[in-house]
């Protein structure tokens, strides 16, 4: 099933060749509306080859087809609301200094957009997922390189768009679909591919950014590469409900077998009574976790030898041991080891290193210097969370400080949750500073779509020649910024 180069350039030749039919709002919409039923409606096939290409279970992957299908719809309110072209219009104004000239701006597609899916969630964010989704909704065809966890499912739910789009009009190209390693580098090199988006580790990633870098004409590259999503409890919080945070962090370190993106795999603890009460809960709770199978045998000896190499470093503990729970499965647990060991540089510094898989470090800290000093110390993250007390959460104490620390290290800061859950909502934020993502963008939420999109501003040109997004008339009824005034 590797995709020969020249396999590649037909599909983005036939993509790029499928543009102008994605031009007419209305049809984009109703082609998202209309993806979302086709999946819908091929739930029990496409959820029953997930779970034989995975074995995430049919009630995870019914789940996640759903949030599939959502999200398209809800590109597809966007796509009919308009507001994402963002559309300002400013008349002449010759009393300004200097003169504003007639001028009218609004986003247009890149062209082609090269997705490589993730592993770890087999619709969400693979060839149906948000990346597809909101480039589809921005007007710009997709090539997709299927990842190689699940290929026949990739090609069953290529074929369910391309029925989507045939019952629009819209050519096949418009989702194009090819496999094998060799087959993304061409894809990030083809000179009619106009930017990209990936999911996947901090090395494929960085290697595919530095490919679109070097290109002759480089190119966007929106890429997901990991998160170690640093949680920090506070002595009162834990003095509070150390139980209930310690079956919190469990449940949310061990869904998807570990295998979110955005598992906490890093939790300050305070030293003393109070964190021991955590620890217990924790200990508990996990101990109860049943083994699980990771999406492939790759990444199972990689949690395998990456969690012994953790643990054998000095001043480590494993009150709860991970590693190997069988000849196919996993079994969740997690470290312990003194903050200090962090603060500074040294051999430590690998649990500061995200592990793919169902194991957090737990790092106890004697006091707030301490806490400040391993933070200082971590990479970006596409989230980072506080657990205060209620007094804390109310604003006394530490709580806003807290919060100020947190902030530079990730997209999304938490209060009081676990990070494990990425609803698919406008105001979401799903990025976070390298090497959480190589951009400032979200790849979840409806400002997704702005990843694909480029402003263009007309000057001085007539009416009769400007696209209609930006005619005096407003003859499309969009959401604008007319001469300085928003409407809607």
């Amino acid at each position: 099933m590797e995709a020969t180069a020249q396999e590649v350039d037909a599909a983005v030749r036939a993509a790029h060749a499928a543009r102008d039919a994605l031009a007419d709002r209305t049809v984009r919409a109703a082609f998202l509306r209309t993806a979302a039923d086709e999946l819908k409606a091929a739930e029990s096939t496409l959820v029953e080859a997930a779970d034989a290409e995975t074995a995430l279970g049919p009630v995870r992957l019914t789940g996640e087809l759903a949030r599939t299908c959502y999200q398209l719809r809800a590109f597809a309110d966007i796509v009919d609301e308009g507001e994402f072209l963002g559309v300002v219009v400013d008349h002449p104004d010759d009393t300004a200094t200097p003169p504003v000239p007639d001028l009218r701006r609004y986003k247009v597609p890149l062209g082609v957009v090269a997705v490589y899916s993730a592993s770890n969630f087999p619709f969400a964010f693979s060839v149906p997922g948000g990346d597809t989704a909101s480039a589809l909704a921005a007007g710009c065809p997709v090539v997709v390189k299927a990842h190689p966890d699940h290929p026949a499912l990739s090609e069953l739910v290529a074929k369910v768009l391309r029925r989507a789009a045939a019952r629009h009009d819209i050519p096949d190209g418009v989702v194009g679909l090819v496999h094998g390693f060799e087959a993304g580098v061409e894809l990030i090199r083809h000179p009619l591919v106009a930017a990209a988006g990936f999911t996947g580790s901090v090395r494929g990633g960085r290697a595919l950014f530095d490919a679109a870098a070097a290109r002759p004409v480089p190119i966007p590259f929106h890429g997901e590469l990991g998160s170690l999503n640093p949680v920090v409890v506070t002595e009162a919080a834990a003095a509070e409900r150390a139980e209930a945070i310690g079956a919190g962090l469990a449940g949310s370190m061990t869904l998807g077998v570990g295998q979110f993106c955005v598992k906490p795999g890093l939790v300050l603890v305070p030293a003393g009574a109070a964190g021991d009460g955590l620890v217990k809960s924790l200990t508990d709770a996990v101990s109860d976790t049943d083994a699980g199978v990771l999406l492939d045998h790759r990444m199972r000896d990689n949690f395998v030898a990456g969690v012994a190499e953790r643990a054998a470093l000095p001043d480590v503990d494993s009150p709860v041991t991970p590693g190997s729970g069988g000849e196919h499965t996993v079994a969740a647990g997690f470290l312990t080891v003194p903050a200090g060991r962090l603060a500074a540089e040294g051999e430590h510094d690998l649990l500061l290193e995200e592990c793919f898989g169902p194991v957090t470090v737990v790092a106890r800290y004697e006091d707030e210097a301490e806490v400040r000093g391993v933070l200082s110390r971590l990479p970006g993250n596409l989230t980072a969370t506080v657990q205060l007390s209620a007094e804390e959460a109310a604003g006394e104490g530490r709580g806003a400080e807290i919060l100020a620390e947190l902030t530079p290290l990730a997209g999304r800061v938490l209060v009081n949750a676990w990070p494990t859950g990425v609803a698919v909502a406008a105001a979401q934020q799903h990025g976070g500073p390298y090497p959480a993502t190589t951009s400032t963008s979200t790849s979840v939420g409806g400002t997704a779509i702005e990843r694909w999109l480029r402003p263009v501003a007309y000057q001085n040109t007539p009416e009769a020649l400007l696209p209609a997004e930006l005619r005096d008339g407003n003859p499309l009824g969009l959401p604008r910024r007319f001469n300085g005034v928003l409407e809607r």
